[in-house]
């Protein structure tokens, strides 16, 4: 672990083009064609290294895509699909069939939670939700039939931290798969290293960065990978979840850039982090240490690329929530938008949007309140500037009181 550094694997790959550009050339076929049909029956059964048969089942552009992530995460290979929910929804079936069950932090994203709550249960696959920061709770909800223990490194949106390494002592020893979904943490954590068997992403947030593309990816082993991609009984195979050959070409160009903007990201919510946390603001960051798992996640990460982009305040209210948000997209401080990654701040009231699936009693019990503010930090120059342009709004509203005179 010690000598990992992902963005390091990133760039020691190097791809040629088809006319020795120095990007991989961009394969915009769908079929491709075969000189015997004896290589075009190998390739079907999976026998033809290097061959092509249909976009579906691989092309080369995903595959350069699939080695470079791969070697970020630390894993033998990688799958890319078309969505992050593309990712996980077939990693997921492919682990569990009619009667098994998962083990999952409660606190996810909404669509798996919706997925796992509302969905597989069609397939006869039951989920039990628990606090997965409490090892005891999280290993007590395993039983005979559980396949799968799900969390997220960072939970979104409230920010709880996975013990990793913990985590896959427990699956280890009650023989289940640990399946950890790291789109908040790319570069900051390696999930695989600390023990995890399968490392998602959404490569629609951090990796791709520009808010321009959907995509998702699956990091495991050689074996579960040729699993998920099997003809005849592969979950991403036959659902059909697959990325683009234009998309994963312009992913591909920006993960190059995915450390310097890691720790862009990390370096400014840090500084925002412990402005607000000092006004008197409920405020959620990995890096501050009032951060209930603040010293599990300092020992987790590569600390060169901080403690993420992602931290929630809480103003108290929904409307004065709302309020702050449509201020701060008025003074151009950023977009009243989801999602995350972007190199300008994105920010949302959970609740009522990435975790509008939760039931509002759920929301209640897990602590998602109506005054929460997720933010996504972006990648500002001046975050001194940002900060005092964000004081001024949250004085305007009375969220923050005026200084006496």
């Amino acid at each position: 672990m010690n000598n990992f550094n992902p963005a390091d694997k990133i760039q020691d790959l190097q791809y040629f083009g088809e006319f020795g550009g120095v990007n991989p050339s961009i394969s915009d076929s769908s079929t491709y064609t075969f000189l015997s049909a004896k290589t075009m029956f190998d390739t079907f059964e999976g026998n033809a290294e290097g061959c092509y048969l249909y976009s579906r089942h691989s092309s080369p552009s995903n595959l350069y895509l699939d080695k470079a992530l791969a070697a970020m995460e630390g894993t033998e290979t990688a799958n890319v699909s078309a969505s992050g929910m593309g990712a996980i929804t077939p990693t997921i079936l492919q682990l569990c069939g009619q009667g098994d069950h998962v083990v999952s932090s409660r606190t996810i994203y909404g669509g798996t939670y919706a997925f796992l709550k509302n969905f597989a249960p069609r397939f006869g696959v039951a989920t039990t939700f628990v606090d997965i920061t409490k090892l005891d709770i999280v290993e007590a909800a395993i039983t005979p039939n559980t396949k799968v223990l799900y969390c997220e490194t960072v939970s979104n949106p409230l920010l709880e931290v996975a013990d990793i390494a913990s985590l896959a002592k427990i699956a280890k020893k009650h023989n289940i798969k640990l399946v950890v979904d790291n789109t908040f943490s790319p570069l900051s954590v390696s999930p695989a290293k600390l023990g995890a068997d399968i490392v998602i992403h959404s490569l629609t947030k951090y990796i791709n960065g520009s808010s321009d593309t959907v995509g998702g990816v699956t990091c495991a082993s050689q074996e579960f990978i040729n699993d998920l991609k099997n003809v005849n009984s592969g979950a991403s195979m036959l659902l059909g979840p697959t990325m683009d050959s234009l998309r994963s070409a312009s992913v591909m160009k920006n993960l190059r850039t995915l450390h310097i903007r890691m720790k862009q990201h990390s370096h400014n919510a840090m500084y925002l982090a412990n402005k607000f946390e000092a006004d008197g603001i409920k405020t959620v960051y990995p890096g501050l240490a009032s951060h209930p798992s603040h010293e599990v996640y300092k020992n987790m990460i590569n600390p060169e690329y901080g403690f993420g982009g992602m931290m929630t305040i809480d103003v108290g209210s929904l409307d004065k929530a709302n309020a702050l948000m449509e201020l701060m997209q008025e003074r151009n401080l950023g977009y009243l938008a989801v999602s995350l990654g972007f190199y300008k701040t994105l920010f949302s009231a959970p609740g009522t949007s990435t975790s509008s699936e939760i039931p509002l009693e759920e929301q209640a019990e897990m602590g998602l309140t109506d005054g929460l503010i997720r933010f996504s930090i972006g990648l500002d120059n001046d975050i001194e500037r940002t900060y005092q342009s964000m004081n001024a709004c949250m004085k305007e509203l009375g969220i923050l009181q005026l200084e006496n005179a």
